[in-house]
């Protein structure tokens, strides 16, 4: 057996543990980091402590930090208030909003963490307003951030050019984008209606339940715990129905009264003028969204120093832990070249559409717990060369790469997913942590086979 192999399977033995336990799997994936790196791979601490995602923290502790300032002084309700508004009785322009501002934002340029951490704190809270699964309205805003995420000015975007570049297709950059965007569109509106379909069924069934005498528990937390926002089995294998059921909401008689008025403050209207800021700053002056987010959630203390105390105790440190122990375990294995082996034996195949295809597979398995913009670099040298094959038109090749390796950032091990565990209920963090799971498990099965047939086996492009 292969070090590369041993290596690999560890990962698999610390993710599994950490997914059926109450032990975080970011913990034992940084332990495992250094007992793999220097016993078998013979790297040296320093080395294995160089592997840590520092970018990728301060991102999650900046945005999340920034973001629970948000919803602790209010300004997230203010917001939800205003698309109420603008909503009106219309429940299904709420998904649809937040789909077209957060791929907007992404189009713009926003990277796809920047874009969702400021759209998913209010389309939760909105959804959860129109009795609307948090994890539907969450999918939405992810595969949003996915639509735009291949524009030529996104750093998605630009190294899926780059792509093209290498494979002399660089004329067909707006195809790129825009087979990205119809495919995350038609995504989040299959995501919306299995969801909610789902949750809708399971209300039925617990509303049958208790007009029968049973028992239930019902928890208020807009359908986050599972994909049909129903009943999610803990470590000890006990069920525990939630439902959607905001205060102000009955989905089952679909009846919602006036939004109750949320005033604009002078520390909500500043705390939007942060938000705004965060967006320019990370899409016209370039700077690091980790850094952007502390500069302005540091602002935002010293005029309100009160808010620091519950924000910091509120930030989702499991979370992060998790996010950034699995990423330093991956830098780890690339490191210690297993993951250049994964390469060439893909390089070595000879049938460029069958590597096409396992390429698929790698960039979203290896994407689902490490950096998408990560995994795009270093997947980038092999592609160039499966493009360059007549036999296949380039912009589908790199089509199929480009969205099998962005469409499972849901994944709770990266940075979208753990974005979106930061802006759901502390209290279900881990129920939330279960179903984002089983989507981006869904996605890796299903979206590379089909994405390889319409793009490279169908030469669609």
């Amino acid at each position: 057996m292969s070090l590369s192999l041993i290596a690999f399977l560890v990962l698999v033995a610390a993710f599994a543990v950490g997914s059926f336990t109450r032990i975080n799997a970011g913990l034992l994936a940084t332990v495992a980091a250094f007992g793999v790196g220097t016993l078998l791979a013979g790297m040296s601490i320093k080395d294995v402590i160089g592997q840590f995602p520092a970018g990728l923290f301060f991102i999650l502790v900046g945005a999340t930090l920034l973001f629970a300032i948000v919803r602790i002084n209010g300004t997230i309700d203010l917001l939800a208030y205003w698309a109420e508004r603008l909503a009106g009785d219309r429940k299904i322009l709420v998904p649809v909003l937040m789909f077209l501002l957060t791929a907007a934002l992404a189009s713009a340029g926003a990277f796809t963490p920047a874009a969702i951490a400021i759209v998913a704190p209010v389309g939760l809270a909105l959804g959860t307003r129109f009795g609307i699964s948090t994890l539907a309205m969450g999918l939405v805003i992810v595969q949003g951030a996915n639509a735009g995420a291949f524009s030529p000015v996104n750093p998605f975007g630009v190294l899926a050019n780059k792509m093209l570049d290498g494979a002399g297709a660089s004329g067909d950059s707006f195809k790129l984008y825009a087979y990205c965007f119809a495919f995350n569109a038609v995504l989040a509106v299959i995501a919306y209606v299995l969801v909610q379909a789902i949750m809708k069924r399971r209300a039925a069934k617990a509303e049958s339940r208790q007009a029968d005498g049973g028992d239930i528990a019902v928890k208020d937390d807009g359908g986050a715990a599972a994909p049909s926002g129903g009943s999610v089995s803990g470590p000890g294998g006990a069920g525990t129905a939630v439902l959607t059921a905001p205060a102000e909401t009955s989905v089952a008689a679909g009846t919602r009264t006036r939004p109750e008025k949320v005033a604009a403050t002078p520390m909500r209207i500043l705390t939007l003028v942060g938000i705004a800021s965060l967006l320019v700053l990370t899409t016209v002056l370039g700077l690091d969204v980790g850094v952007a987010s502390l500069v302005i959630a540091a602002v935002l203390i010293v005029l309100d120093s009160s808010v620091q105390k519950p924000a910091v105790e509120s930030m989702p440190w499991s979370a992060i832990i998790l996010v950034t122990g699995i990423v330093t375990y991956v830098g780890m294995l690339e490191k210690m070249g297993a993951l250049k082996e994964l390469q060439e034996g893909i390089a070595g195949l000879g049938n460029s559409s069958l590597a096409a295809l396992i390429a698929s597979y790698v960039v979203a398995i290896v994407s689902a717990f490490a950096s998408t913009t990560g995994t795009l670099g270093v997947i980038s040298p092999v592609v160039h060369s499966i493009a360059m094959d007549p036999l296949l038109t380039p912009v589908g090749v790199i089509t199929a790469i480009a969205i099998s390796s962005s469409v499972v950032d849901v994944s709770p091990m990266s940075t979208s997913g753990a974005l979106l565990m930061a802006s759901a209920q502390p209290k279900d963090e881990r129920m939330f942590f279960r179903a984002l799971l089983l989507w981006a498990i869904a996605m890796i099965g299903v979206v590379p086979l089909l994405v390889w047939f319409v793009f490279v086996q169908l030469g669609l492009g």
